[in-house]
């Protein structure tokens, strides 16, 4: 049952994280025909350049959690790479348990406020012909510190069973 239910959550957030992929291609597209429109044209739209933030927005939020599953977070290499296979199960439990976890959660318990007061607001740009809906990205943070904290309680089950593993 449990390992069914985290063979459910990976195969979520690896869609997710394509879905942010996804998101970055059309975002180098976008990017591409803005500036060839208003370097050649001398033309530029606001609500194309808020486009631009908001998938951005939704390939870092989206792509927090892929990233972790796919191990490739950022982490201290040089040190990492000596350590035997049972120190660094071990160094990746204490720094799942001790930083991701914490943090995520206090991201989330900010952040929620943040979203709720966006949402309560309708919160559109202050720009004229900027875009309307800001709230709905907003909503991105606590959804994406979730969905890292899924991936996070996924990781450290995964390092224990490697762990005993080892034994």
């Amino acid at each position: 049952m449990i390992k069914s239910t985290f063979s459910f959550l990976e195969l979520s957030i690896k869609w997710i994280g394509y879905l942010a992929a996804m998101a970055l291609a059309v975002l180098i597209l976008l990017v591409v025909y803005d500036a060839t429109v208003r370097y050649l044209l001398h033309s530029g739209s606001i609500a194309l350049q808020e486009l631009e933030w908001h998938l951005f927005d939704v390939v870092i939020m989206l792509g927090i959690a892929y990233t972790l599953q796919r191990a490739s977070h950022v982490r201290v290499d040089i040190f990492y790479d000596a350590y035997s296979d049972k120190v660094r199960h071990i160094v990746n439990i204490i720094g799942a348990l001790l930083f991701i976890l914490p943090v995520s959660l206090l991201i989330i318990y900010v952040g929620f406020d943040f979203v709720l007061i966006s949402f309560t607001q309708m919160e559109a740009s202050s720009d004229p012909g900027g875009l309307s809906y800001r709230f709905l990205v907003k909503s991105l943070l606590p959804l994406a510190f979730v969905l890292l904290i899924v991936q996070t309680v996924n990781e450290v089950y995964k390092e224990f069973v490697n762990l005993k593993g080892l034994k």
